[in-house]
């Protein structure tokens, strides 16, 4: 049922995805203009829609699940480094593959699809793999982007996001809720994320030449590890490991983490390629492939987590 349910709202995303593309295809707006929405959706939708999450009551319950998520999470990008270890010398992976088959498109994705499917209570448990997913992106992933060692702390602990974590856990602890009119325009702020997110992916498919990013070789390779055989291993993990028990609704609460592991690529990897000079086009196109694929292949790895 909840596969069926997912499978609607992707469907429903990759409308608005559609929305966009026409816009670039009917020279209405130009692909460049997309950087001004991601700005926006990066330094405002985003963090607004993170922080809101945790505009809920105070439980000791809530707070031992959203632990949870972060630590489960934890454990999932731990197998997907280490995999993507293991796979690197026999596949030849580049920097762009290895880092788009362990870093998803979460942050874009799953607060939408989990306010649909599970209602607005339940976001605050995606935060648990957003949190750990941009500190390791912004340090691990920058690292084998950019080919340097060392991290820098200040970008990941003043990345707007974390900082909207780490109020948003402030708030819901000291149980400061804000005013009414305050929480109104964050929180309607905030449920224009899936909509951004989308309109901008479909502003870069529709400038894109398809016959350039099937040209690479390699690409559905990457889309079947990245969005078939990881997600397995981690179902099989969620399914069998028994930390579902842990805390009440676990289960639930795992879904939610899973399915931010099976969201696409993440598009900070393209953003990455072309600062750091690596194949920008090639991430691009990891993007949009497995952006396309996710709405079979979600719904399959719900569906057979619940079996």
């Amino acid at each position: 049922m909840i596969g069926f349910i997912l499978a609607k709202k992707i469907l429903s995303l990759f409308l608005m995805m559609a929305m966009g593309a026409v816009l670039v295809r009917a020279k209405v707006i130009r692909v460049e203009d997309s950087r001004s929405i991601s700005l926006i959706s990066l330094y405002l939708i985003t963090p607004c829609a993170i922080f809101s999450a945790f505009q809920i009551e105070y439980e000791p319950q809530i707070l031992k699940g959203l632990i949870l998520a972060a630590a489960t999470a934890l454990i999932l990008h731990i197998f997907m480094i280490i995999l993507t270890k293991i796979l690197e010398k026999p596949m030849g992976l580049d920097a762009v593959e290895k880092t788009s088959l362990i870093y998803s498109n979460a942050g874009n994705l799953i607060i939408p699809i989990v306010t649909a499917i599970f209602g607005k209570e339940w976001v605050i448990y995606s935060t648990g793999y957003l949190s750990v997913q941009t500190i390791l992106l912004w340090s691990h992933g920058r690292m084998m982007i950019c080919g340097e060692k060392g991290i820098d702390f200040r970008k990941i602990f003043m990345n707007i996001n974390i900082l909207a974590v780490f109020a948003g856990i402030i708030c819901f602890i000291l149980r400061l809720p804000l005013p009414a009119p305050l929480f109104d325009a964050v929180d309607s702020v905030g449920v224009m994320l899936g909509p951004s997110a989308m309109i901008v992916t479909g502003m870069i498919i529709g400038s894109l030449n398809f016959k350039k990013i099937l040209a690479y070789r390699r690409l559905w390779f990457i889309t079947l590890l990245r969005l078939i055989i990881y997600p397995l291993i981690g179902v099989a993990f969620l399914k069998f490991s028994g930390i579902t028990g842990l805390v009440p609704e676990g289960a639930t609460i795992l879904m939610i983490t899973l399915l931010a592991m099976t969201t696409p690529s993440a598009s900070t990897v393209t953003q990455m390629a072309q600062v750091y000079g690596k194949d920008a086009d090639y991430a691009s196109a990891i993007n949009v492939v497995t952006t396309l694929c996710c709405i079979f292949t979600m719904p399959l790895m719900v569906t057979l987590y619940q079996m």
